[in-house]
């Protein structure tokens, strides 16, 4: 008997005895973090884990201090695409062109947009990860965070959680959820690292909150 037909004939068996009990599976994984969400501690944690991903992180006060950050933060971009609902304030230091993706811009324009700001879902303090959902308004669809060379995300810190099963608790799993954890690379067999291959070559998340 081949090794194909030993494992066809094991599943035969198994579901021809039916009805058996699933066995019991211990679900006593830790759920929480170490940090309360939106505390302190949780998006300092945050900032270090981002900085570990490649990311760099403008950390500022309140929601005022967002259009002068995020202005500084695109410097001399020509152009940068929108989701629909992102906060107008948010951009109100820029003084390039703003392209709203709406209706949908094309993958050639998008290519041709110097970078990307959208809001943020939920981001993970342990993981440096945060969530775009592009069921919402301040983040858009997919295409967007994925195409322009350098993509800014603004969170609040009271979209910080520690850990990843606190994150899934807040998320809508009937949509498209894009995890990000620093900017798209990858590496070869011999380790040399390339960036800028499947997303953004560059990073930028805007924090706000305690500092």
């Amino acid at each position: 008997m081949s090794a194909r037909d030993e494992v066809l004939a094991r599943l035969r068996a198994a579901r021809d005895a039916g009805g058996a009990s699933p066995p019991d599976v211990a679900r006593d994984h830790r759920r929480t973090g170490a940090h309360a969400p939106g505390s302190a501690g949780a998006v300092d944690r945050l900032d270090e884990t981002l900085t570990d991903y490649r990311a760099t992180v403008h950390r500022v006060g309140g929601e005022d201090e967002v259009a002068g950050a995020v202005a500084a933060v695109l410097g001399d971009a020509s152009s940068v695409v929108v989701p629909a609902g992102l906060p107008a304030g948010w951009l109100s230091a820029y003084d390039g062109e703003v392209r709203t993706d709406d209706p949908p811009l094309s993958v050639a324009d998008l290519d041709a947009t110097d970078a990307v700001v959208t809001g943020g879902a939920v981001a993970i303090a342990d993981t440096g990860t945060f969530v775009l959902d592009a069921l919402a308004p301040d983040q858009g669809r997919r295409a967007i965070s994925l195409v322009p060379d350098h993509h800014v995300c603004v969170l609040r810190a009271s979209d910080v959680v520690s850990s990843v099963p606190e994150a899934l608790a807040r998320l809508d799993p009937n949509g498209p959820l894009t995890f990000v954890s620093g900017p798209s690379a990858t590496s070869d067999i011999e380790l040399d690292r390339v960036e800028g291959v499947h997303g953004p070559r560059r990073l930028d998340v805007v924090l706000v909150g305690p500092m």
